[in-house]
């Protein structure tokens, strides 16, 4: 199933609330929240205080994108500001395993992230313990980059182990995702979409929606 996840980074911060509002009624079934330190990646985003804010003004599923060092120290806080699925990276981690069990007792669902230069080799056993697998393709830390079509071989080989052995996380694609590149995430096995200046970046949000679900369904 497609599943488009506007990315909160590549809004119009002056209207927060009115652009979370906006993609909720847009169809978008989830809203992508990144969480930048300023350490894990050069850039700095915006903390709990931001999501506690837009809860109310959305009823998307909140994916909750930690690009810090520290995901289990700050998870709590974030899951209690509204976040539904706390995705965290495999490299910012000593324990993956028992990050994946601290996030999953605060009672949401957690995500992996890997970042372009991690292979999928090193993301593979632990797959089965998380809901989403999220592959970069981009370098986090900065919206608006190209797409790394590179990526693809990395997307597809963790694409056929979750089909190998039953498993049927999110499989999410993140960076530089548009109408056109969506349908090679889509041949490789992806089924959810963070998009940012592809959608934000249109007059009619509903529209842009539509046209990038569209987009991602023909090349089912």
């Amino acid at each position: 199933m497609i599943q488009i996840a506007p990315s909160l980074l590549a809004s119009d911060f002056a209207r927060l609330g009115e652009e979370v509002a906006a993609m909720d009624a847009a169809g978008a079934e989830m809203l992508h929240i990144d969480i930048m330190d300023g350490h894990f990646v050069p850039n700095i985003s915006m903390g709990y205080c931001v999501v506690k804010c837009i809860r109310p003004a959305s009823k998307a599923v909140f994916d909750v994108h930690l690009m810090i060092s520290d995901p289990v120290r700050y998870s709590p806080e974030f899951v209690k500001a509204g976040a539904d699925i706390i995705t965290f990276h495999l490299e910012a981690v000593e324990d993956p395993e028992a990050t994946i069990k601290a996030i999953r007792d605060l009672g949401v669902k957690v995500g992996i992230s890997v970042k372009p230069k991690t292979p999928a080799s090193a993301v593979l056993k632990y797959l089965h313990m998380v809901d989403l697998i999220l592959v970069m393709t981009v370098e986090p830390g900065f919206g608006g980059q190209k797409f790394m079509a590179d990526m693809m071989p990395k997307l597809r080989e963790i694409s056929e182990y979750c089909k190998a052995n039953g498993l049927d996380p999110y499989i999410e694609v993140d960076g530089g995702i548009d109408e056109n590149t969506i349908k090679e995430t889509v041949a490789n096995g992806a089924n959810l979409f963070v998009a940012g200046s592809s959608l934000f970046s249109k007059s009619d949000y509903k529209e842009a929606v539509k046209n990038l679900r569209a987009a991602a369904e023909s090349a089912l």
